[in-house]
């Protein structure tokens, strides 16, 4: 105070600072109120949902369906977000499809970012938005950000202001989507909006397995209600079991769905599809109980290869 001549009767600053908050960071919202409310706030819950195979569907509520959805459809339509995946069938004679298309829709938000749009297909997995950029606005790639983790292959998009991560991989001639998202963002949508497959599942009318059971086309017949096999897979049961068992060591509905799409396309990348779905689960997922989804209980895992896998 003597030294920079200050006065004693003017204004001083406070002992206890107005502590402000980043808004273009969403896990620090809750921090922020903690420290300047006093409030004590639960740590946000983060749910995920999975897309891979032909396809595979993990939804939001880790509900595993295996679904035809061709064409055109919303994964998640809420209020900061849109992701639309485009599928189309794999092989003649079969109800089973795979994703050759992804489209997200960022939603301007405050001053994080303006609306970005992003948009993926097969042989063009590109690492910016469709206008150009790779961040949100004014290049603040705090906010939200692409990040190209092998040229044409897999990327990953940060959203730090919903708290949300994008991965997109292309394996193959398809593509596979993985996402984590705030569940109170994840619920903010109208009425309008509850055609969501992350959310509520695939139609009835859409689904390849029933009751929870998965069919495999075993030996060039088809099990009830099942996915057509195609008579040139080139994949009896045992050897796409061990194809499929090299790479995910426990049986469960991973395992399970890379036996299906070998069977169903006798595409190997289907096999990488699987495990790779599997690997984002272990890095997004938020409870690690919870990244292996096994067979109901009761139900046990039959040996007779003309029996239907249950999932």
């Amino acid at each position: 105070m003597t030294q920079r001549n200050c006065t004693k009767d003017g204004p001083t600053s406070s002992t206890n600072p107005e502590m402000t908050h980043d808004p273009c960071n969403y896990s620090g919202h809750t921090e922020a109120r903690e420290r300047h409310w006093g409030e004590k706030t639960t740590p946000p819950t983060y749910l995920f949902c999975g897309l891979f195979g032909d396809p595979h569907l993990r939804t939001f509520k880790d509900h595993f369906q295996t679904c035809k959805v061709e064409g055109a459809w919303p994964l998640v339509d809420n209020n900061y977000l849109s992701v639309q995946v485009t599928n189309v069938p794999v092989v003649p004679g079969s109800s089973a499809t795979a994703t050759n298309k992804i489209t997200i829709i960022f939603k301007s938000y405050q001053v994080c970012t303006d609306q970005k749009v992003y948009q993926a297909m097969t042989d063009d997995l590109p690492a910016a938005f469709v206008d150009g950029t790779t961040s949100g606005e004014d290049g603040n790639t705090r906010s939200l950000h692409i990040v190209e983790k092998v040229s044409g292959k897999y990327i990953e998009i940060h959203a730090r202001y919903i708290g949300t991560t994008v991965y997109i991989r292309q394996l193959g001639h398809y593509l596979t989507l993985a996402i984590r998202m705030p569940q109170e963002l994840v619920m903010a949508y109208e009425e309008s909006q509850d055609l969501q497959l992350c959310v509520n599942g695939c139609p009835s009318s859409e689904l390849i397995d029933q009751s929870g059971h998965l069919p495999l086309p075993v030996m060039g017949k088809l099990l009830p209600w099942g996915a057509a096999a195609h008579p040139r897979s080139g994949y009896t049961l045992e050897v796409a079991t061990t194809k499929c068992h090299e790479k995910m060591l426990v049986k469960d509905i991973y395992f399970y769905s890379c036996v299906f799409d070998l069977l169903t396309t006798g595409d190997a990348n289907f096999t990488t599809a699987a495990h790779s779905a599997l690997q984002d689960v272990e890095a997004l997922h938020p409870s690690k109980e919870h990244w292996h989804i096994f067979p109901k209980s009761g139900r046990g895992i039959p040996q007779d290869p003309t029996c239907a896998v249950p999932l």
